[in-house]
């Protein structure tokens, strides 16, 4: 029965641990003002070359 409660603590500890990681990227990626997103995608679009597939159908 012991291995059944480790076996939840490493679950538990597991799931912290995936927050952890989920929240730090969170803020990373809101710590972009919107017009440097506006900037990074234009960015990207023009780094794209015509006809390769990108636009919408």
């Amino acid at each position: 029965m012991r291995w059944w409660k480790t076996l939840g603590l490493a679950g538990l500890v597991g799931v912290a641990a995936t927050g952890v990681v989920i929240a730090r990227q969170e803020r990373r990626r809101r710590a972009y003002t919107p017009d440097e997103i506006r900037e990074r995608l234009h960015a990207r679009l023009d780094a794209t070359p015509p006809g390769s597939g990108g636009g919408a159908n």
